[in-house]
């Protein structure tokens, strides 16, 4: 009796912090001659937030006309969420020929372009001016059976250079590699606080890839929001992607020739979205690896109102117990006195609605 008494007054908290959430979430507004006052702090400038897009060479006016598409998208939605954008590459299907303005014809102009873009990207993430990194890779790949290339007009860039130019680069990074046989990327880029995704699970995977395109369609639009709390996750938008992509192999009736995946838990081995439903897992990952898709469900280009108004602190902060509440979730199991497990599981529940209500502006009355 005790014990059910215990989990049920468990629930009941729980469900009292749900509560405390959803109004600590509620932004208080002020009128001009009520008798209420706001007591707000001026918050810190926040560091930037980067998109690099890298719009490749486009073999064919069609397809070039594609990745003008897929790329303004992008950059439409980094708008949207006050990202800073940069475009490196080609603009029109027909100018895939590498001259810049006031130069001779260089055929390394792009791959220069984004290495000086990374290192610049690198000491910015060192001052603390770079609070997140996204890279956008938009075009044709290629791979030999030993080293895997992303097309550029001119020479190519390898998954081995974008490894040597992310290193230094120590703030949090999204990688997209939407181009063919971009599987190897995966296990090269793989590492901590980083998402990788790539359009294709293999660098045999040679075809045009259209996972690009419902990326882009889905990383800056809401619709795309599964866990609907008002902002569409990285994460999402993979599982999105990835799914019409199959979807739009199986209306045409042929045989799927691209299977994405993506990679957070730096183990290099990725995830498919078949594991999911929804953004729940409902396959088991082999052996005791972690599971793909956490770290990417807290990267969003475009976020809600109420994300905006955490500060980076208390968004850490808050990251840190979630992922707290998830571990010991996983681990439930393993407890054999399940009221040890509703102690713990309530603790964290009262940290996260402190951290919640520290981060939203209570008003003080006269």
């Amino acid at each position: 009796m005790m014990r059910l008494a215990v989990k049920q007054n468990s629930f009941l908290y729980s469900g009292c912090l749900a509560i405390l959430l959803v109004l600590a979430w509620c932004p208080v507004s002020g009128v001009a001659d009520d008798e209420s006052v706001v007591d707000v702090k001026k918050p810190e400038q926040p560091a930037e937030r980067l998109v690099v897009i890298v719009r490749g060479a486009s073999g064919t006016d069609e397809y070039g006309e594609l990745f003008d598409s897929w790329s303004d998208r992008w950059v439409k939605s980094a708008e949207a969420g006050k990202v800073k954008a940069i475009r490196i590459g080609p603009v029109g299907p027909r100018n895939d020929k590498l001259r810049l303005p006031g130069t001779s014809e260089a055929a390394d102009a792009d791959w220069k372009l984004i290495e000086k873009t990374l290192r610049d990207a690198a000491s910015q993430a060192r001052s603390k001016r770079l609070a997140e990194l996204w890279i956008v890779l938009i075009g044709h790949g290629t791979f030999d059976g030993r080293s895997a290339r992303f097309n550029l007009r001119g020479n190519d860039v390898s998954a081995q250079e974008l490894k040597k130019w992310l290193e230094p680069i120590d703030c949090p990074i999204a990688i997209a590699n939407c181009s063919s046989a971009s599987g190897p990327f995966l296990k090269t880029l793989a590492g901590q606080n980083r998402v990788v995704m790539t359009a294709t699970k293999t660098g045999a995977e040679i075809n045009f890839a259209r996972f690009g395109e419902f990326l882009s369609e889905a990383v800056g639009d809401s619709k795309f929001d599964l866990d609907k709390d008002g902002q569409t996750s990285v994460f999402e938008a993979f599982l999105s992607a990835s799914r019409r992509t199959l979807a739009f192999y199986d209306g045409e009736g042929r045989l799927a020739t691209e299977h994405a995946l993506l990679d957070d838990n730096a183990d290099g081995l990725g995830v498919r979205a078949d594991f999911f439903r929804g953004v729940r897992l409902v396959k088991k990952v082999q052996g005791d690896a972690t599971v793909d898709g956490r770290l990417a469900h807290k990267f969003h280009l475009v976020r809600s109102d109420s994300e905006q108004q955490l500060s980076p602190e208390s968004r850490r902060l808050r990251d840190q117990l979630e992922q707290a509440v998830i571990q010991l979730r996983d681990r439930k199991s393993s407890f054999d006195d399940e009221d040890a497990y509703y102690a713990q599981l309530e603790k964290l529940l009262v940290d996260l609605a402190k951290a919640y209500e520290s981060a939203t502006p209570v008003p003080k009355f006269r």
